[in-house]
């Protein structure tokens, strides 16, 4: 999280980054191509806990679908 940008507006404000990580993960690793970030960040608990605080859940959920793809993509090869 502490490459993560600060966040304090819009859809993803007080939203959990580290649950938009962990979603973006399994999605990233699961290969799901079909979602809707703007639904999966309604759907984010809200939380303001730790290294999270103020975060950008957009650029955690993006950096989770990449470390999703790439632990894959190292799995099946």
């Amino acid at each position: 999280m502490n490459s993560t940008p600060t966040d304090q507006g819009g859809v993803g404000r007080r939203k959990c980054a580290a649950c938009a990580y962990e979603v973006g993960y399994n999605a990233g690793y699961n290969l799901n191509g079909d979602f809707n970030i703007k639904s999966v960040l309604e759907n984010l608990e809200e939380s303001q806990a730790g290294e999270q605080r103020y975060k950008s859940p957009h650029v955690a959920f993006a950096l989770g679908y990449y470390k999703g793809i790439c632990q894959r993509t190292n799995d099946d090869n």
